[in-house]
């Protein structure tokens, strides 16, 4: 036994104190100290820094390596495998791993567990929907999502441009359809929509008034934990791009066909009975947790399937071992404000109060003293009470409109009281910029965020594949 902590992390592993949102807080929190700590992470060796957008990224206004980073880069980080964690024995207190390039098996032992695997994207078992992923249908929560996305959209302007095809085909191709009304969904919808206007306009100018963007979200409104004054203003505004917003509307089926020329034709088909040829749809409509999740024996919520944790992010009967922090956790929404707060908390649990525990006795782990209010700049820790117990702070928030500003709902904020006020525009678009921009985890992305930024703004995005 290595005394290490370990910790399953982002939609696949991680084992140790990382990779991705829902832990980086608290691994660069534990490494800190000196501890023996084991990472397994199969992401391709980074960690996507899902704070910065990844709207940006799929229609290149940001590019790929200026929003990840290198988990072996990480101060203290200790030993590091890009392995997959296929099951658990908390008797024996190990996790079998499975090596992503050759798929052996290993077992690491731990002394304390911390599972925080994500969720992976819900497709509610529509038909069609997971047999085209990654052909006509992409999802909207990766890194390599982000990679697929851009690379389709600009295939299909590629292939528009094909004198042969028939009009039909071409509106086909260059009909793009985003299901989901959350923040994601949206903010994508206006990082289209500016590519679209900036810079197709320039390269395809054929093309650019063939363009069709339908959003489709099942729920009454998008944005549905806004202020509904803002909920309004931004499907207004997305209305007057010409963006078709459809609500109450939930995708029934994807269907594939051929006519009798052998085209190839991809139709979702729509709740009010309505069909809608596309070249590209970006799916991001709900959550659903992940494999190992489901399988490793932990206690789950009956509905969500989220690992059940008490008020010290502990799992329930382990004794204080293990513990679940994020998208898979129960209790909280799944925000990446939720998980980082937690990585905080547990970051300074460990380092003011577990560290002093043996975790090789028998004895239940106490709870631990209060520790300072997990929150982030631009908000002082000081000016919240301590708690031993996690209490999570609503920071507000946002949402992008791209370069037509965007807006930020402070309403229900902790950090200001409650009851603050919303504000939309060019000042909502500056604070999203400037908030998104302090959750980077390293001065180079600091710097080429911004960069990528005016370079976009002034240059237009790269339209070239690879």
């Amino acid at each position: 036994m290595l005394g290490a902590y370990l910790a399953l992390l982002d939609h696949f592993v991680a084992l140790a104190k990382g990779s991705g949102v829902p832990a980086a807080a608290e691994l660069h929190g534990c490494t800190q100290r000196s501890r023996a700590m084991i990472a397994c992470y199969p992401g391709g060796g980074a960690r996507y820094a899902k704070h910065c957008d990844n709207a940006c990224a799929n229609v290149g206004t940001l590019e790929f390596r200026a929003i990840q980073e290198p988990i072996r880069t990480i101060k203290g980080l200790g030993e590091y495998y890009q392995a997959k964690a296929r099951s658990l024995d908390f008797a024996s207190r190990t996790v079998t791993c499975e090596d992503i390039f050759k798929g052996a098996e290993f077992k690491v032992g731990f002394d304390y567990l911390v599972v925080g695997t994500g969720c992976k994207t819900n497709t509610f078992n529509t038909p069609g929907v997971a047999e085209r992923e990654g052909k006509e249908v992409f999802f909207l929560k990766h890194l390599f999502h982000a990679r697929q996305i851009r690379s389709r959209i600009l295939e299909c302007f590629e292939r528009a441009t094909n004198p042969t095809l028939p009009p039909a085909a071409v509106e086909r191709l260059l009909s793009f359809v985003v299901v989901g009304g959350g923040p994601t969904s949206c903010e994508f919808t206006t990082e289209l929509h500016d590519f679209l206007t900036q810079d197709v306009s320039r390269w395809y100018p054929d093309l650019a008034q063939k363009v069709r963007v339908t959003l489709v979200e099942a729920g009454p409104s998008l944005l549905g934990s806004f202020d509904k004054a803002l909920v309004t203003y931004y499907t207004s505004s997305l209305l007057r791009k010409q963006i078709d917003v459809r609500t109450h509307t939930a995708v029934t089926r994807v269907e594939e066909t051929h006519d009798e020329c052998g085209t190839h034709t991809t139709i979702a088909h729509l709740g009010d009975g309505s069909k809608l040829p596309f070249g590209t749809m970006v799916w991001s409509a709900g959550l659903a947790p992940v494999k190992f999740t489901q399988s490793c024996g932990l206690p789950t919520h009956a509905r969500t399937k989220r690992i059940l944790v008490d008020e010290f992010l502990r799992v329930e009967g382990l004794r204080g071992r293990v513990f679940a922090l994020g998208d898979c956790a129960g209790g909280l929404p799944p925000l990446a404000s939720v998980a980082e707060q937690q990585g905080q908390y547990l970051a300074d649990c460990f380092n003011t109060h577990y560290a002093t525990f043996d975790p090789s006795s028998d004895a239940d782990l106490p709870p631990p003293e209060p520790v300072p209010a997990p929150v982030g700049l631009p908000f002082p820790r000081f000016l919240f009470a301590k708690s031993a117990t996690f209490r999570y702070i609503s920071v507000g928030a946002m949402a992008s409109m791209g370069l037509s500003g965007g807006v930020v709902d402070m309403t229900k904020a902790d950090v200001v009281g409650g009851g603050g006020s919303t504000f939309t525009g060019f000042a909502a678009m500056l604070a999203w910029k400037g908030g998104y921009l302090s959750k980077q985890l390293s001065w180079s992305n600091m710097m080429l965020v911004p960069m990528y930024w005016f370079k976009s703004l002034v240059f237009g995005r790269d339209i070239s594949r690879f």
